[in-house]
């Protein structure tokens, strides 16, 4: 499908709202809603707005991770690893 065939008028969201339901449910590709000619909102399924989210939810840890290596906050994996297997010694020493 093309782009022009995923941009719509406003117009068309009010007289077609149950059909843009069913197509946006079966396609997963949004609509770009116009009013007057300029791109005014997008509208998605629930499913993939949800997988959207998750994306960014993990692009977001990505980037706290990165900031933390440059900073020099973290644990050298070996070291994690030790780590936890001291605690799990421990642990059944009790």
């Amino acid at each position: 499908m093309h782009l022009h065939d995923r941009v719509k008028p406003i117009s068309y969201l009010k007289s077609e709202a149950a059909k843009i339901v069913k197509d946006l449910t079966d396609s997963g590709e949004p609509l770009v809603i116009t009013q007057n000619g300029e791109a005014k909102l997008v509208v998605q399924d629930v499913r993939t707005y949800e997988a959207t989210q998750q994306t960014l939810a993990l692009l977001k840890i990505l980037a706290i991770g990165q900031k933390q290596i440059e900073r020099g906050d973290h644990v050298d994996g070996d070291d994690f690893f030790a780590e936890l297997d001291e605690l799990d010694r421990d642990e059944k020493l009790r």
